[in-house]
């Protein structure tokens, strides 16, 4: 056995010792993978279950993905604790770092997926992951980050290198998934917290969201090491154009943000703007979202709901009246006719009982008697067109049965048969 070793040393092919311990690492690996399975099979399923009872939108990335996740961190973290736990030599180190890297990689596709990164993003991280433990394994990543800093260029009195690209571009996208992580968490937290009604929930969200953006910005700022006295000189006329270019963008920012601390206008209250009718659906940072009758989504500028006159008819009660006009003939029969037209709103689904319906006579017109029908609906999202043409639809099938005529405009034009003459 040692002459077989020696012979394969001599040629500079692997020895039996390093084969084995080869074989041993692959074995290993296999052991891992293989836990990773049975962890991804049952304690990921268990997480999934979790996330979709308790954390809702949360858990709605990452929930279909746990069991990928579960499979290749556990297998991923037992492969770490293998490299580590003792000196191996190069063969077996390549087969642990091969096994480690592509385990690593994809658990955090999995994760960034989930996250809703884009595809891209999520490979080009997870390649990175990939060259970073593989490099470990095999002895460090002082090598190829030497290589990376060599290729860069000079401007002034800073160089810019692959390195540093690549680690710009790795912070940014850390960060960005990180925001969205804390989001999600956050909405999912304010959502469940009692004590606030909907449209403080929704503020609180807002400016968490705010916060987080700014918490993450200064950490870039501190992990990639950028003084921020550089731009000092710069600072003043730079935040005057922002401050005139991005004038309308911070008047709607401030607009959304008092709309939603005076809850003048809540999310699913029906208003009017314009000619724009239809319910909230949402208060964004720039604009309120206002879906119509007919399915189109408006987007009104936050600063115009500020300015501009706004009619909410939900603003303190959901309750609107509806004014629906009848006019029938002078022969008709008054009583009857006013009952008809009162049992005609009482029957229709979506008037309301209490406030109680009411028919008034409005005036004696040019064709006929004049009656007001009023009543209330308690859902003025489904418009009152329908319920207009409801009332007067069984009231023409009522006044035919009845006999009471609906009277229409006439006309009587009389010619003259010799005009007389002008001198």
């Amino acid at each position: 056995m040692q002459q077989i070793g020696a012979w394969l040393a001599g040629h500079g092919l692997p020895t039996t010792a390093e084969l084995t311990e080869a074989a041993v690492a692959g074995v290993l690996v296999l052991i891992a993978l293989a836990i990773g399975w049975l962890a991804g099979r049952h304690l990921g399923t268990r997480i999934a279950d979790l996330l979709g009872r308790r954390t809702s939108g949360l858990g709605e990335g990452l929930g279909p993905r746990t069991c990928t996740i579960v499979r290749y961190g556990t297998a991923a973290l037992l492969l770490s604790i293998v490299t580590v736990a003792w000196p191996w030599q190069p063969l077996a180190a390549l087969v642990l770092g091969l096994a480690g890297g592509t385990t690593t990689a994809l658990c955090a596709v999995a994760v960034l997926r989930g996250l809703n990164l884009p595809r891209s993003a999520a490979w080009a991280l997870a390649a990175l992951a990939f060259t970073f433990i593989f490099s470990q394994a095999l002895g460090g990543f002082a090598m190829v980050e030497t290589t990376l800093d060599r290729v860069g260029v000079q401007i002034g009195a800073r160089r810019f290198t692959l390195l540093s690209a690549i680690t710009v571009t790795v912070t940014i996208l850390l960060l960005f998934a990180a925001v969205r992580l804390v989001n999600r968490m956050l909405a999912h937290s304010i959502s469940e917290a009692r004590g606030f009604d909907p449209t403080q929930k929704l503020l609180i969200q807002k400016l968490a969201g705010i916060a987080a953006v700014i918490v993450a910005f200064f950490i870039g700022v501190d992990l990639l090491a950028i003084d921020l006295t550089a731009f000092a000189v710069f600072s003043g006329a730079f935040g005057l154009a922002i401050g005139f270019g991005m004038q309308k963008t911070i008047g709607n920012l401030i607009a959304g943000i008092i709309l939603l601390m005076d809850r003048s206008i809540k999310p699913g209250d029906v208003i009017v703007v314009g000619d724009s009718f239809g319910w909230v659906n949402k208060i964004g940072v720039r604009a309120v979202s206002v879906i119509t009758r007919d399915g189109k989504e408006h987007l009104i500028p936050n600063e115009i709901l500020m300015t501009q006159e706004v009619e909410n008819w939900s603003y303190t009660d959901r309750n609107v009246r509806v004014r629906i006009p009848v006019t029938v003939a002078y022969d008709s029969d008054l009583t009857l006719a006013q009952d008809l037209m009162m049992r005609a709103v009482v029957e229709s689904p979506r008037a309301l009982i209490d406030p109680q319906p009411t028919v008034r006579l409005a005036a004696f017109g040019e064709n006929g008697v004049e009656h007001e029908i009023f009543c209330w609906i308690s859902d003025p999202e489904g418009g009152v067109g329908n319920v207009k043409s409801d009332v007067l639809n069984r009231l023409w099938v009522m006044f035919k049965e009845a006999g009471i005529r609906i009277p229409v405009a006439q006309r009587e034009i009389r010619m003259a048969k010799d005009a007389p003459k002008t001198p």
